[in-house]
């Protein structure tokens, strides 16, 4: 298999990574180099309204590290682990991105994702939150999108786990990766479009119980500590509640 070229971009403070095309796969700003810089990449992490207590945190997709980065600075009780199958990725996250080196709760590993997932249920361990963002070097779908992949998804999931995904496409895309998940999720819900196309998607192994003053209370105090629009997530999901 070839795998595309990581390449580097700059502009207005903004460092981007690229896979051999012009599509964003990640992107750092210069000056705030733990932050999430883009938007669907903030709302990879709706599973925090739900889960504190998480013990093992999961990427498939490394991206410019952001998420990892970000979720191995704020949940200090957590292993995280990045899955990438593209050694390129990883090198240019270590030189240019600040990713740090693997240590006793960070695991970086080069591997194909679907395989990982697979092997971790079959040695009967588990997650608590995973976190999907596979591209190809066009990004017009996902790498990964199938019913057997979603699957193996649940497999690696604890009983209370969660999942989130990002789904980059046209409405046909969004629709058949949502219909995959809900083949092996109890509940799949997600938020409105953001600006570049992107759906994330939140699924539950476990359909939770809303109140949402309390995610509302949750998300005002993400908000405070992370400087997201965290609010606007659960306006998402009420949103999507009252219209299903």
């Amino acid at each position: 298999m070839t795998l595309p070229q990581a390449t580097i971009s700059e502009h207005e403070g903004v460092r981007y990574l690229h896979l051999g095309s012009p599509w964003v796969q990640g992107a750092m700003r210069l000056e705030t180099p733990w932050q999430l810089e883009l938007e669907y990449i903030q709302q990879m992490m709706l599973w925090s309204l739900f889960r504190q207590d998480v013990r093992h945190i999961a990427q498939l997709g490394l991206g410019a590290a952001s998420l990892t980065k970000f979720c191995y600075q704020h949940y200090p009780q957590a292993q995280i682990s990045a899955i990438e199958l593209n050694p390129e990725v990883i090198r240019a996250c270590h030189l240019l991105f600040e990713l740090p080196p693997n240590d006793g709760r960070l695991h970086v590993l080069q591997t194909d994702a679907h395989t990982w997932l697979t092997t971790l249920a079959q040695e009967g361990k588990s997650l608590d939150v995973l976190q999907v963002d596979l591209y190809s070097d066009q990004a017009d779908h996902p790498a990964e999108e199938s019913s057997a992949f979603y699957q193996a998804c649940s497999h690696a999931l604890s009983e209370d786990g969660i999942l989130t995904v990002n789904v980059l496409g046209s409405s046909f895309v969004h629709a058949r990766n949502i219909q995959a998940l809900q083949a092996h999720f109890d509940a799949v819900v997600w938020l409105p479009e953001t600006h570049d196309g992107n759906i994330v998607v939140i699924a539950f192994k476990q359909a939770p119980s809303i109140d949402f003053d309390v995610l509302y209370e949750r998300a005002a105090q993400l908000e405070q500590a992370w400087g997201f629009a965290t609010r606007s997530w659960v306006d998402g999901l009420l949103s999507w509640m009252q219209s299903d």
